[in-house]
C-alpha cells in the first residue's frame, strides 16, 4: 500500500506571480491570504516544498513531465526513430500535428510547443516564489530544516531548468517571482548550464541520501541521489549543453571541460563516473527482473531512482501512453478503453533484431507485437470476428486507406497491467519511472568509451540482466542497447542528439534542407512568446 506523502496535500499554496510577460504567470490552484500558511515550519514545509511537487505529473495535455501528452515526453519521443503515431485515415492526423513532430517541421507557432514552455516555467517561478518565502521566514527564524528545504527547491527548479535547457537551448534564466519584462533575457546555454550544474552541486550535500522512489517521508521527493543522477546527465551531455551556437558543426570537446568534484579536478567524462559511483555508493541495483521496475505497485524497485507516484484514489496524476497505444478492442479486452494509436517505428524493430535469431529479449517486456490476448488468455477479436494481429513492419507515417490501417506497429506494453486501473486505465497504480539504475551504468559505459577507457564491465551488467551475450563497449552498441533498454521512456530524443544521429533521415522521415546543420536539435522559442519580447533573436533555422 503506498503510504500518505506530500502528493496527498491538497491544501497547498501556490502564490500569483505576477509578471509582463504572459509564460511567467501561474495562477494557483488552491489560492489563501499570503499572511497565512507560513507561520510555522511545518506551514512552510508544505506551502513552499510539498506544494511543488503537484506539478512533477499531471492529467491534462502539457503538463508533468511524463504521463499526458503534448508536452516533455512526446517532444522526446515522437520526433525521434522510437516511436511513430500513424495517421489511421480519421486517426491521429490532428491537424498534422503528429505527423509534423515526426518529421520535424513543428513550426514557431506550435501549440504544444508553447504549452510545454509555459508548464515548464510556471514551475520554475512556483519555485522562485518559494524560495523567498523560506528566505523572509529565515529572517525571523532558524530551524534546523531550513537549509534542507531551501536545497530541496533550489534542486527542484534546476531540474525544471534542466529540461528548458535540453529542449530549446538559450532560455531565460529567472531568479524572482516578480520580474519586469525588460529584465527578462536570454541567456547562452551554456551559461544556463553552468548555472544548473552549480544550483545542484551546492544543493546535494544538503538533500537526504534517501530513496526517493520508496513509500515514505521521501516519496516522489528529489533527494541526493536525483541530484546526483541529474549531475551526471549535465556532464554527459556537455558537448551539447556548452556549445552556444549548435548550427556551426562544432562541439566543445568533453576532455577538455573540467569540473570539481569534492576537491578532485575531473573532465566531463570522468565527472559522469563519479557522480555514478555516488549512486552506487548509495545502494541501487539492476532489479533481477527486468519488469519489475514497471510493476504495478513498484515502490520496492531497487533500480528506479525518481518516479511520478501514481495513486487513482489519492492523486490526479495520469499515465496516458499505454491507453492510447493499444488497438481499441485489445484494451477492451482488458477492461479498459484505447485510443489505437502510437508504435514502434521500423528503426526500432531492427535495434531489436525483431523476428530474428538475435531478437532482444526486452522486446516482449515493452512492445505487443503478433496476436495479443486477455488477461485470461484468450485471443483478442476484431469487430469482424477475425483475430486481432499487430503487424510492425506495416507501419508508416500515413496508413489511411491501406488494409492494416488499424492494426499495423509494435504496441506500447511497457508497464504491468493494472487490472483495478480507471478512467479508460489511465489512473493506475504503476509509478512513472523517470530516472533508473540501469541508466546510471550505461552513462557511466559510455564516458569511459569517450574517455578512451573500457566501459564494457558496465554494459554488460545491463545485458547480463536479461541474459543476452555480453557486447563490447563501443558507441555504436551504446546507442543500440539504449534504445533496447530504455524504449518508452522518453530518452530517445536527447540520446540521439548526444550521439550525432537526431536530423538523419530514416523510414517515413527525409532530412528537411539544412537540417543536417543540427538546427532542430532544439525547438523553437515560441513564436507569440517572442512576440512579447522582442529583443529576443529566434533560434537559427526558424
Amino acid at each position: 500500500m503506498k503510504r500518505y506523502s506530500i502528493f496527498c496535500i491538497l491544501a497547498a499554496l501556490c502564490w500569483l506571480v505576477t509578471s509582463c510577460d504572459d509564460f511567467l504567470k501561474e495562477k494557483p490552484r488552491d489560492a489563501q491570504p499570503e499572511e497565512e500558511g507560513y507561520r510555522n515550519i511545518s506551514e512552510l514545509y508544505l506551502n513552499a516544498v510539498a506544494s511543488l511537487y503537484n506539478y512533477i505529473g499531471g492529467n491534462s495535455d502539457s503538463q508533468g513531465l511524463q504521463g499526458t501528452g503534448r508536452g516533455v515526453y512526446d517532444l522526446n519521443t515522437f520526433t525521434t526513430d522510437e516511436a511513430i503515431m500513424p495517421t489511421r485515415g480519421g486517426d491521429w492526423y490532428d491537424g498534422g500535428f503528429w505527423q509534423g513532430l515526426f518529421l520535424h517541421k513543428w513550426g514557431v507557432n506550435n501549440d504544444a510547443i508553447q504549452a510545454t514552455w509555459e508548464y515548464l516555467y510556471k514551475v520554475v517561478m512556483l519555485s522562485n516564489s518559494s524560495l523567498e518565502h523560506i528566505e523572509t521566514y529565515a529572517l525571523n527564524h532558524s530551524d534546523a530544516e531550513l537549509p534542507a528545504y531551501r536545497a530541496e527547491v533550489r534542486a527542484f527548479r534546476a531540474m525544471y531548468y534542466y529540461y528548458l535547457m535540453d529542449l530549446f537551448g538559450r532560455i531565460p534564466v529567472v531568479m524572482a517571482s516578480k520580474v519586469a519584462s525588460k529584465d527578462i533575457v536570454l541567456s547562452e546555454r551554456k551559461e544556463v548550464f553552468d548555472f544548473i550544474f552549480r544550483e545542484l552541486q551546492e544543493s546535494a550535500p544538503f538533500l537526504p541520501a534517501e530513496f526517493s522512489n520508496r513509500s515514505g517521508n521521501y516519496y516522489g521527493r528529489l533527494t541526493r541521489p536525483v541530484a546526483y543522477f541529474l549531475l551526471a546527465k549535465l556532464a554527459l551531455n556537455v558537448e551539447i549543453y556548452t556549445d552556444n551556437d549548435w548550427t556551426d558543426d562544432t562541439h566543445p570537446d568533453g576532455k577538455t571541460i573540467f569540473f570539481d568534484v569534492d576537491g578532485s579536478t575531473f573532465n566531463a567524462w570522468q565527472t559522469v563516473e563519479a557522480y555514478c559511483d555516488k549512486i552506487t555508493a548509495l545502494g541501487y541495483r539492476l532489479e533481477p527482473d527486468y519488469t519489475d521496475n514497471f510493476a504495478v505497485y513498484n515502490e520496492s524497485s531497487v533500480e528506479n531512482i525518481f518516479t511520478i507516484p501514481m495513486n487513482k484514489t489519492l492523486y490526479t496524476n495520469q499515465m496516458q501512453y499505454l491507453f492510447r497505444s493499444r488497438h481499441y478492442n485489445h484494451a477492451k479486452a482488458l477492461g479498459l478503453s484505447g485510443e489505437n494509436g502510437s508504435s514502434a517505428t521500423i528503426e526500432a524493430l531492427q535495434a531489436f533484431g525483431y523476428e530474428t535469431d538475435e531478437q532482444d529479449p526486452r522486446f516482449d517486456y515493452c512492445y505487443y507485437a503478433g496476436t495479443v490476448y486477455d488477461l485470461k488468455g484468450n485471443v483478442v477479436k476484431l469487430d469482424d470476428g477475425t483475430v486481432l494481429v499487430y503487424e510492425p513492419w506495416k507501419v508508416k507515417l500515413d496508413l489511411s486507406d491501406e488494409s492494416y490501417e488499424k492494426t499495423a506497429g509494435a504496441r506500447m506494453k511497457k508497464y504491468e497491467i493494472d487490472d483495478k486501473a480507471m478512467k479508460d486505465g489511465k489512473l493506475i497504480e504503476n509509478d512513472i519511472v523517470l530516472f533508473r539504475y540501469a541508466d546510471v551504468l550505461l552513462m557511466k559505459s559510455e564516458a569511459k568509451v569517450r574517455d578512451g577507457r573500457n566501459g564494457d564491465e558496465e554494459l554488460n551488467l545491463v545485458r547480463a540482466r536479461i541474459g543476452v551475450p555480453q557486447r563490447t563497449a563501443t558507441l555504436t552498441n551504446l546507442l543500440a542497447e539504449r534504445q533496447m533498454e530504455f524504449a518508452w521512456e522518453g530518452w530517445r530524443r536527447q540520446d540521439l542528439i548526444r550521439f550525432g544521429q537526431f536530423t538523419r533521415a530514416y523510414s517515413s522521415r527525409p532530412q528537411l534542407p539544412d537540417e543536417e546543420n543540427g538546427y532542430t536539435t532544439v525547438f523553437p522559442i515560441p513564436e507569440k512568446i517572442r512576440q512579447m519580447n522582442p529583443g529576443w533573436k529566434q533560434h537559427p533555422g526558424y
